[in-house]
C-alpha cells in the first residue's frame, strides 16, 4: 500500500484547502429507508380502500401515482416478483406489469385481480435488517397486512431502494412471497 510521507502530508493539510465547496453526499439513513417502507404500507391500504369506496378506477389512477412516486421504472426495468404471481407472468419488470399486478384490470395479464384490492385495513413492515451502503438500501423482513376481516397475512419482503439524482428513494428490487411452510 502507498502511503503518503509525513512531511508531505502535513504540507498538504496546512495547504489551507477549504471543505467550503458544495458537496454531494447520496447516503442513505435508515430513517428515510423506514419512512420509505411505512409510505408504501399507507399507500397499499389507501389503493385499497379507493377501491372499495371510489372503483376500480380511482385505485387505478392512485396505484399509478404511487408506482410514478415509489418505484423506480424511470430508471429502467425494475426486479419486481409479486407475492401471488405465477409464470409465464411471475416477474413485474415494467411500469404496466406492476399496476396489473396491484389493480388488475389489464388484458395482457388475465391472471391478476388486484391484490391491492384485496380490502387490507392496516399494513406494517418489520425488519430482520437493513443493509444500507451509500446511495442504496436494501432491507428484508415481513410484512404483516390486515385483511377487512382482521386477518393477518405475513410475507417476505426484500426491498432494495436506490437515491436517484431528484433526491427520492425509489424501489428498484421488490420480491415478495409467501413464508415457506413445511409439508
Amino acid at each position: 500500500m502507498y502511503r503518503l510521507p509525513v512531511a508531505l502530508l502535513a504540507a498538504a493539510m496546512a495547504s489551507g484547502v477549504s471543505a467550503k465547496a458544495p458537496v454531494y453526499n447520496a447516503n442513505i439513513s435508515e430513517a428515510e429507508v423506514l419512512a420509505a417502507q411505512n409510505a408504501w404500507c399507507g399507500a397499499l391500504v389507501a389503493i385499497s380502500k379507493a377501491g372499495a369506496e371510489q372503483g376500480q378506477d380511482a385505485a387505478r389512477k392512485l396505484a399509478g401515482e404511487v408506482i410514478d412516486s415509489a418505484y423506480g421504472y424511470n430508471l429502467g426495468p425494475v426486479l419486481f416478483k409479486p407475492t401471488l404471481t405465477t409464470a409465464p407472468q411471475t416477474f413485474r419488470t415494467t411500469r404496466e406489469g406492476a399496476l396489473a399486478y396491484f389493480v388488475g384490470g389489464d388484458s395482457n395479464f388475465p391472471a391478476d385481480k388486484g391484490f391491492a384490492l384485496n380490502g387490507w385495513t392496516a399494513c406494517r413492515a418489520e425488519n430482520a435488517a437493513i443493509h444500507i451502503n451509500g446511495d442504496t438500501a436494501t432491507t428484508m423482513g415481513n410484512v404483516m397486512i390486515t385483511g377487512k376481516d382482521g386477518k393477518v397475512t405475513t410475507v417476505d419482503k426484500t426491498w432494495k431502494f436506490k437515491r436517484t439524482d431528484d433526491g427520492k428513494l425509489r424501489i428498484v428490487v421488490h420480491h415478495s412471497s409467501l413464508p415457506y411452510s413445511a409439508p
